[in-house]
């Protein structure tokens, strides 16, 4: 089994992956907090992983994606405390498959990286990704299987956030769509904004994607938010959660240690 970890700026999910097969086999969320140490941090997985069942010295291997650069080494550091392993780092250096045609493909996150790559192997190309999170990203995969760039907006739920803490009126509320569209009162209007405008910056991106793409592509969403969206968006596209954990699995796959079975 591999253990792969990917932390994001709330929350951090770990994936229990087939070495054999990549299929993901177990979830678990926890919260992301700079202020934990690698002792901290193991305590916690383990006391997951036991939860699940599973031997933390039964994983052969592990890898980690994160967009908080000083949890990299904190968690490098639980996995070796745990699973007797040194989990590969998603970053400069580790084949990926993906040609990234940026300006500076150094900058490009891991967790995009992952989900580009897991498309690339499982969806029709090309692919547009839409990852649902703290922030929002669009991206694509081209027809040549190539991560050609694309979007960042604010997530929905930090958009809620601000909207209740800037204004004085303005109630904290349930991410839930209203029953209309029209909202008659505050919270409905607010329910509104937040899921329809959500969904409409999403299709608006979409239809400019697709003009430049020439039409037609494959659309994947994923991420928290993602699923709750998705059904109030125009354009047909695929719910798929596990996409990031998958394309670790690969990605591990593609860096295994020499001696390892391909």
């Amino acid at each position: 089994m591999i253990l792969a970890i990917d932390t994001g700026n709330t929350h951090t999910v770990l994936g229990v992956i087939s070495e054999e097969t990549g299929e993901v086999l177990k979830t678990a969320q926890i919260q992301t907090d700079e202020t934990q140490t690698g002792h901290e941090y193991a305590v916690k997985i383990k006391a997951i992983l036991e939860l699940e069942g599973l031997n933390p010295a039964g994983f052969c291997g592990a890898i980690i994606s994160s967009v908080v650069p000083q949890l990299t080494v904190v968690l490098a550091k639980a996995v070796r405390l745990i699973c007797g392993v040194e989990a590969l780092v998603l970053g400069a250096g580790v084949k990926t498959g993906l040609n990234i045609r940026l300006d500076d493909p150094g900058t490009i996150a891991g967790d995009l990286v992952a989900t580009a790559v897991a498309v690339k192997e499982e969806y029709p190309l090309p692919a547009i990704i839409i990852d649902m999170g703290t922030a929002t990203t669009v991206t694509v995969v081209s027809a040549e299987g190539a991560y050609i760039g694309g979007s960042i907006l604010p997530g929905a739920g930090i958009s809620l956030e601000a909207l209740a803490r800037e204004t004085a009126l303005l109630p904290n509320i349930e991410f839930k769509a209203p029953k209309k569209v029209i909202g008659t009162n505050t919270v409905d209007a607010m329910k509104s904004g937040i899921i329809y405008g959500s969904a409409g910056a999403l299709d608006g991106l979409i239809d400019r994607y697709l003009e430049e793409l020439g039409g037609s592509a494959s659309i994947v969403i994923t991420g928290g938010m993602g699923r709750l969206i998705a059904p109030y968006c125009t354009h047909e596209m695929t719910v798929d959660n596990r996409l990031l954990l998958r394309g670790l699995g690969i990605i591990w796959r593609k860096n295994r240690p020499a001696g390892k079975n391909n």
